[in-house]
């Protein structure tokens, strides 16, 4: 799954429900224009998406797109407890659909369950500018779903490296080696260097090397900077050697984004 494809995408809730259903409760048969995310908390229901029958229970997650044909009945001895968003994607994107299936098992964590709360309290609210507020707490538990999705598929990062990653971002001007990421860690630098290639993909260095070139585009390209100057804030001594670095990982010179 590339993950990617997702990042410019923001989701509009237009009907957000916090559903506790009564014992004859059920959605008639239609086809939505809509997307439908529907967390289930407690009960059980029968949900009929495109003629498929899929029962529901506490714990599941429901996806049912845009363009699908949707119905849906609790069951009366375990009526349904959920909380449903339906929405639309802006710009002109609401083709484009969640890489989830029908129904997903376990989709319950902590965060997720904080970030519903939080989005009914604001969408309850209506305070001034609640439906922004709104839209950033259900982006980012769409987010927390993506990264959920993408890492079945791909193993989560080491806690280790997870650290040592932070303090590249934190250090990234300055010199730094692999005994110095293994030490806090507990490892010695050898088993730290091979952990740090199987989590990022790429030896330490290349890693560097690449947050380095990714701060150096955003300086580059706020402008007010010559190479030289940003080179010595990336760390580089040498802004030739910097020029080389920079373009063989982005494949542009730096001073093609001088302003």
């Amino acid at each position: 799954m590339d993950i990617n494809q997702y990042e410019q995408l923001v989701p509009d809730v237009f009907l957000f429900v916090d559903r506790k259903c009564f014992e004859g409760w059920g959605i008639g048969r239609s086809t939505i224009d809509f997307h439908d995310l529907t967390f289930i908390v407690e009960g059980k229901a029968n949900y009929y998406i495109n003629g498929v029958q899929y029962t529901v229970e506490a714990g599941d997650l429901l996806y049912a797109p845009a363009g699908s044909i949707r119905e849906a009945h609790t069951f009366k001895d375990a009526p349904m407890h959920s909380f449903a968003f339906n929405f639309f994607w802006l710009g002109g994107h609401n083709e484009v659909q969640l890489p989830f299936e029908t129904v997903t098992r376990n989709w319950r964590t902590k965060e997720i369950m904080d970030d519903i709360r939080d989005f009914s309290h604001v969408w309850m609210g209506k305070h001034p500018l609640y439906r922004m507020k709104a839209r950033a707490v259900f982006q980012q538990i769409i987010y927390r779903l993506l990264v959920i999705a993408h890492h079945q598929q791909t193993p989560f990062m080491d806690p280790r490296i997870q650290k040592a990653t932070a303090f590249i971002m934190d250090h990234y001007a300055e010199e730094i080696t692999i005994g110095e990421l293994a030490a806090p860690a507990g490892l010695n630098p050898e088993y730290m260097g091979k952990l740090f290639k199987q989590n990022t993909g790429v030896a330490l260095k290349e890693y560097i090397n690449r947050v380095r070139a990714n701060n150096a585009e955003m300086l580059l390209s706020a402008g007010g900077f010559n190479v030289s100057e940003v080179a010595a804030h990336c760390g580089y001594r040498d802004a030739a050697y910097f020029s080389n670095v920079f373009k063989q990982i982005k494949g542009y010179p730096p001073s093609a984004l001088l302003k």
